[in-house]
């Protein structure tokens, strides 16, 4: 609509009524042709959303048809839609300009799109809204450019390295537009424009010059209560309150007990001069009173509605702002200005209720226009004149996908906005195993994904591939690859089977596979974090219990100084004719004997070793080292004694007698030496030193004492 000769055509559908709006621009002023307006007859809208689309569509025939009579022909119309559940993001965009030179509209054109793109990629890969493919984009609001890194108004005309730029986009959800787009299809008309009512109007009545302002600009309808945010020269939030005229009218409702049109045909003359005000309640009963005893029975709902409004702002802003312009028909509503000053806790002079009648780039507003709820309408159409979004309507997979016309809308755009993983498409591998053989970690992959297929109007296409206007697309996703399942065989070498000899018998074993720590066979089904263990050789020890021949002792019964006692004699075995321990390893072609043990000792029964027998202090005697017994132990069996070293008959009755000596003395010494006086030479004397000193025989001795003999002969 960039044609100066074109007609313009608006529709602002709002809650209440509908107002349409034709005009032509000129010089880059829009003059008016024609306007009309018409309410709906029933409550066919609430909070923005339609929800008898034949009841509208029948509104809006009424209005279209009403101005063709003075237009002729209208097939496009420019709309907005109310911010019901609305999610705005921020988007940003850079371009490399050097070697663009002067830089034009396309070029800010194409960055601007650009940086809504990536909103909408943000939308649909953050995972804040659970289905990003029902949201559309209805509009946008630059919030800054930028050249070589420096804040600018404009890029059109400069020169730079690189150009960037920062936009608001405001996405609605899906049936909010269907709802719309359904109404106008059903009249004829195609919609060529979409934006949202805050945008409209504030690009309406505030212009660039007075965004360094922080203004909010509230537009109050009869179902919701939008909100737009101006500071530091540019629009920097938009927001919505489900909460506006429909509220008061509702509540007048309830208190006089009125019809629903009755009330608002009620609270639209409370603005007037009438002091009185007469209607007829459901029961027929005729009312006649006092405007201020009405407005009073509306007021805590209307403090509701300002504290609400309030609350918005102030989360959007974070802060009171400077003003509060105050735009649509619920505008209008007595006390609201006031209330919301209060709310805000600013000035009453700073909150206003603006009107289209000092509008800039407009002519021939007629006086019927010159109200709070001519502002979004009139906003619209100037919108439908610049650089509003234009939408495709395409098909994925049968569903319906409207796209905002990026000069280079692509496939991949469709699918993005249908919610499609892309990555979805080639498939993804299966899931890998991590397994563990002997301790060492290996991994096995999955198998490849299958890639899938996006077609094109029936024809095989890629990503890149331009979309226009009515296209299909079929997409069909990738298959994921699957983990694998591989079996103990395909993943361990299976070592050989041993073939040896047991006391002359032939045997042939394989080494035991456990997963685990379970029995597994080379078919057992391999999972993630298995734990395998596959020895490559076996021990004699395993390779007896695995082939059932498990060593057992032999098992003997004694009477030890009157009790029972057991003892064990384990079997010991040979490996080629030589004595083995259980952990040898064993090699194909090994002879393995088993030994015949003989009975044990009387020591071993016993649990003695021979210096248990006689413990004793070790002395010199003559320079020679001599152990003196301070214990003498006597072994007896079945009544005889015994040496400890025999061997201990099954079933004997054993005794173990201790005769302790803690303190030996000198002739114990002599008794342990052997030393016998009777073979002296005759005529001798004999002297016995202790540690070089003369002693007697009773003198006691301990341990690392010295004892000497000294004879002399006469």
């Amino acid at each position: 609509m960039d044609d100066d000769n074109q007609l313009l055509f608006a529709l602002d559908i709002g809650t209440r009524s509908v107002v349409g709006l034709v005009g032509k621009t000129e010089n880059g002023v829009i003059t008016l042709l024609a306007s009309d307006r018409e309410e709906h007859h029933t409550r066919a809208m609430l909070d923005g959303q339609i929800h008898d689309v034949q009841e509208v569509a029948g509104v809006l025939a009424a209005v279209k048809a009403r101005l063709e009579i003075s237009t002729g022909p209208l097939a496009r119309v420019a709309v907005a839609a109310a911010g019901r559940a609305l999610c705005t993001l921020r988007g940003s965009s850079e371009l490399e300009t050097a070697a663009r030179g002067t830089l034009t509209l396309d070029d800010e054109r194409l960055l601007e799109l650009a940086a809504v793109q990536a909103a909408q990629v943000e939308l649909a890969t953050s995972g804040a809204i659970p289905d990003p493919a029902g949201y559309y984009c209805v509009g946008y609001s630059v919030v800054s450019f930028t050249l070589d890194a420096s804040r600018i108004k404009s890029l059109i005309g400069q020169r730079g390295k690189r150009a960037g730029i920062e936009v608001i986009a405001t996405f609605l959800p899906r049936p909010v537009i269907d709802s719309l787009q359904s109404a106008i299809q059903a009249v004829g008309l195609e919609m060529s424009t979409l934006t949202l009512e805050p945008i409209a109007a504030i690009n309406a009545l505030i212009p660039s010059t007075m965004r360094h302002l922080n203004l909010v600009l509230v537009d109050v309808g009869a179902g919701t209560s939008d909100v737009a945010i101006t500071r530091d020269g540019s629009v920097i939030a938009y927001g919505m309150v489900p909460f506006a005229g429909d509220e008061i009218t509702e509540t007048l409702s309830q208190h006089f007990l009125l019809d629903f049109n009755i009330a608002e045909t009620v609270k639209r003359q409370l603005g007037g001069k009438n002091k009185k005000l007469t209607f007829t309640d459901v029961l027929g009963m005729v009312h006649k009173l006092p405007t201020k005893d009405i407005i009073a029975a509306m007021t805590p709902k209307v403090g509701e509605l300002a504290q609400a409004i309030a609350t918005e702002i102030l989360t959007l802003n974070t802060a009171a702002p400077q003003a509060v312009l105050l735009v649509g028909g619920g505008a209008l509503t007595p006390l609201l200005p006031e209330a919301l000053a209060q709310a805000l806790d600013i000035p009453q002079a700073r909150v206003a209720i603006r009107r289209p009648d000092s509008m800039e780039g407009f002519t021939g507003i007629p006086a019927e226009l010159c109200t709070p709820d001519a502002v979004t309408p009139l906003g619209i159409l100037k919108l439908a004149s610049g650089r509003a979004l234009n939408f495709v309507n395409i098909f994925v997979n049968k569903q319906p996908i409207r796209l905002f016309n990026l000069s280079q809308l692509t496939v991949a755009d469709a699918l993005l906005a249908a919610g499609i993983d892309i990555r979805a498409l080639r498939g993804r591998p299966g899931m890998a195993l991590t397994i563990t053989v002997n301790g060492e970690t290996r991994f096995i992959a999955g198998s490849h994904g299958t890639p899938g297929q996006v077609l094109l109007n029936g024809q095989s296409t890629p990503l890149t591939g331009a979309l226009h206007d009515q296209d299909i697309l079929e997409v069909t996703l990738g298959t994921d690859g699957t983990e694998p399942r591989p079996l103990l065989a395909e993943v361990i070498a299976v070592p050989e089977p041993l073939s040896i000899r047991i006391d002359g018998q032939s045997y042939t074993v394989s080494p035991p596979l456990t997963v685990n720590g379970q029995p597994a066979t080379t078919a057992t089904v391999l999972c993630d974090r298995d734990q395998i263990v596959s020895p490559s050789a076996l021990t004699l020890l395993q390779t007896l219990e695995l082939l059932g021949l498990k060593p057992q002792p032999a098992e003997y019964s004694y009477q030890v100084n009157g009790r029972l006692r057991a003892y064990k004699v384990w079997p010991k075995y040979t490996i080629n004719e030589t004595l083995a321990s259980f952990d040898q390893l064993l090699h194909s072609g090994d002879a393995v004997e088993t030994l015949q043990l003989p009975l044990p000792t009387l020591a071993e029964v016993l649990g003695i070793s021979t210096t248990q027998l006689m413990p004793a202090v070790s002395v010199l005697f003559n320079g020679v080292n001599c152990p003196v017994p301070i214990r003498r132990h006597t072994v007896m069996v079945n009544g005889h004694q015994a040496e400890p070293a025999q061997p201990a008959q099954p079933d004997s009755a054993i005794e173990l007698i201790t005769a302790a000596n803690p303190q030996p003395l000198i002739s114990d010494v002599l008794l342990a030496a052997d030393f016998d006086p009777l073979r002296l030479p005759a005529a001798s004397k004999v002297t016995i030193l202790l540690n070089g000193l003369p002693t007697e025989f009773t003198a006691c001795v301990k341990n690392g004492d010295r004892v000497d003999i000294d004879i002399k002969q006469y």
